[in-house]
């Protein structure tokens, strides 16, 4: 495998699309004993709560897709065990959703994560390996393999080939990320139009609204409304708030030129 690393990627640049580069990641996992596939992606790890947040992007191969259902919907990504270990290491690393084995995501089992248990339980998908995928910017994204039904010969499997699907998973991800739409790219179902964003952008460097209406050449009610208007959709009580909240979300990063 690793000598074929610049093979894969060429063979994951081929593709003009996402859903492209994902089936071609796919069909590599399951060379190294994988069935199906999971990919998230989210833009902010933990809400102003403090809570996780919701994945933006969500991509499963040979897994039914009421996982899309539970996972955002409902709420199960929040209470995942998976994500929790995800969040706190740049490792892959193999897990086990049995009571009794001895993973890394034992510590975060309880009561409360007992829905996720039970659904991936139900659907013989109770063992994986993830390997998370930390960006600069605090995004970050996990690419997990199951197993379906696996016992402890796919355990001893998996961690022999480990390092080959973690290599994998980080080339599939850098090639995946480029293809990226906006909705993937934003936090929850916020939408600031690029006019609001900018006027945010000179808001959190000090700018007034008459400042703002001069650089952007637009009236001054116009920079308000502006302003008005991404503080309503961000639920902020004033500018102040609005510009923290947005800067939280990464909402007032200009787009990366690739």
């Amino acid at each position: 495998m690793l000598d074929e690393i610049g093979t894969i990627r060429r063979q994951f640049t081929a593709h003009s699309t996402l859903d492209g580069r994902i089936d071609q990641v796919f069909e590599a996992m399951k060379h190294l004993g994988y069935e199906a596939l999971i990919y998230d992606y989210t833009p902010v790890a933990f809400d102003l709560d403090g809570e996780i947040m919701i994945p933006s992007l969500l991509k499963l191969r040979n897994i039914s897709e009421d996982m899309h259902e539970y996972w955002c919907n409902r709420g199960y990504f929040r209470i995942d065990p998976v994500q929790q270990v995800a969040l706190r290491t740049s490792a892959p690393f193999f897990w086990n959703y049995d009571a009794d084995a001895d993973t890394l995501i034992r510590r975060f089992m309880s009561r409360d994560t007992e829905p996720v248990a039970r659904y991936l339980g139900e659907r013989d998908m109770s063992t994986g390996v993830t390997v998370p995928v930390h960006m600069p910017h605090g995004d970050y994204a996990t690419v997990t393999g199951i197993r379906f039904g696996a016992k402890r010969d796919f355990e001893m499997d998996a961690l022999r080939y480990i390092a080959d699907f973690n290599l994998l998973a980080h080339v599939f991800h850098e090639a995946a990320y480029g293809l990226f739409d906006a909705e993937a790219r934003s936090v929850g179902k916020i939408r600031l139009t690029e006019r609001e964003r900018e006027c945010l952008r000179y808001s959190a460097e000090g700018y007034s609204a008459k400042e703002i209406s001069r650089i952007i050449e637009r009236s001054v009610p116009t920079v308000v409304m502006h302003l008005n208007a991404a503080a309503k959709k961000l639920g902020a009580k004033n500018r102040t708030q609005a510009v923290v909240r947005a800067t939280h979300y990464r909402m007032l990063e200009k787009p990366a030129i690739l």
